[in-house]
C-alpha cells in the first residue's frame, strides 16, 4: 500500500500543475513583449488584408459591387486560425527554452509530478491563447467585422477554437523537445502559420489551380477555418464542424503522445 507523506513528499498533480501555470503566467507578465509580438503578427496581416486587398478580394469572392466590408467578414476566420498558430509557436520557442537552459532537466529531480511540467506549458498557452483571440477580434470589430452569431454559435465557436488551441498547443509542447535550439524552435512550426494560406482562408479554395485545390480542400485548416467562418455568419457548416474536430483530435492526441514519449526519453538518460 502507498502512504501519504503529508510532510509533502508524495506526488500531487494538480498542485504541481497548478505551481507550472503560475510559473508561466508570471514569465507571460514579466515579458510581455512575447505575447505581444505574437499578436501582432495576425493585427498586421489583417490590416494589410482588409485595407490593402480588401476593395478587389471582396468583389472576387462576392460579386461586383461588393469590397471591403464583404471581405471582412470572409478574411476574419483565417486570421482567427492564424493568431493561434502564431501563440503555438511562442510555445515551442519557450519549451525549447527551458529545454536548452536546463530549467526542465532540473524539474525532473525535484519531487513533484512530471505530467505538471507538461501541463503548466498546455494551460498558460491556452490562456495565452485566449488573450491573443480577445485582442484580435477587437480589432477586427474596430474594422467593420460584424458577426451575425447568436449566443449559441458564439459558444459553439469559444469551443471549437479552445480544442483547436488545446490540440497544437500539445503539439507545439513536442516540437519544442524536439528541438536542438530555439532557433529551430521558432521555425519548426512556421508551416502552422503557412497553411491558412494554402487552403480556403483567404480566397475560396474552388478559385485555385487544381493540384492546390485538391491539397486545400483536404488540408486540416480548411475545415477549422469553414466551421469558425460559419458559425460568426450564421451559414450553415455541415459535416466541416466534425472534420474539424477530427482533425483537431488527432493533433491533441498526436502531440500529447509524441510529448510524452519526449520527456520520458530525456528523464532515462
Amino acid at each position: 500500500m502507498t502512504t501519504i507523506d503529508v510532510r509533502g513528499g508524495q506526488f500531487f498533480p494538480l498542485r504541481d500543475s497548478a505551481t507550472m501555470l503560475r510559473r508561466n503566467i508570471k514569465r507571460m507578465v514579466r515579458y510581455p513583449s512575447m505575447t505581444v509580438t505574437l499578436i501582432a503578427m495576425p493585427v498586421v496581416f489583417l490590416l494589410l488584408f482588409v485595407y490593402v486587398f480588401g476593395d478587389a478580394m471582396g468583389a472576387g469572392i462576392a460579386g461586383a459591387g461588393a469590397g471591403r466590408a464583404e471581405y471582412v467578414e470572409y478574411v476574419v476566420p483565417a486570421i482567427v486560425v492564424m493568431t493561434i498558430a502564431a501563440v503555438v509557436q511562442g510555445t515551442a520557442v519557450s519549451v525549447a527554452m527551458d529545454m536548452t537552459e536546463g530549467l526542465i532537466a532540473r524539474f525532473r529531480t525535484m519531487h513533484i509530478a512530471r505530467v505538471s511540467v507538461l501541463t503548466g506549458h498546455v494551460l498558460g498557452s491556452v490562456i495565452q491563447s485566449v488573450v491573443a483571440l480577445m485582442a484580435v477580434f477587437g480589432v477586427a470589430l474596430l474594422v467593420g467585422f460584424r458577426p451575425s452569431a447568436g449566443v449559441g454559435a458564439w459558444v459553439a465557436v469559444t469551443g471549437v477554437l479552445l480544442f483547436v488551441t488545446f490540440a497544437l498547443v500539445w503539439l507545439a509542447v513536442a516540437a519544442g523537445q524536439a528541438s536542438s535550439s530555439v532557433e529551430t524552435a521558432s521555425n519548426v512550426l512556421m508551416p502552422l502559420i503557412l497553411l491558412p494560406f494554402l487552403g480556403s482562408g483567404f480566397v475560396p479554395a474552388e478559385s485555385m489551380p487544381a493540384g492546390l485545390r485538391w491539397f486545400a480542400e483536404y488540408q486540416p485548416f480548411t475545415p477549422i477555418i469553414e466551421t469558425v467562418r460559419g458559425l460568426l455568419t450564421g451559414t450553415p457548416v455541415g459535416d466541416r464542424l466534425w472534420w474539424a474536430l477530427g482533425w483537431a483530435a488527432v493533433c491533441a492526441v498526436g502531440g500529447y503522445l509524441w510529448s510524452r514519449k519526449l520527456f520520458n526519453r530525456e528523464a532515462t538518460r
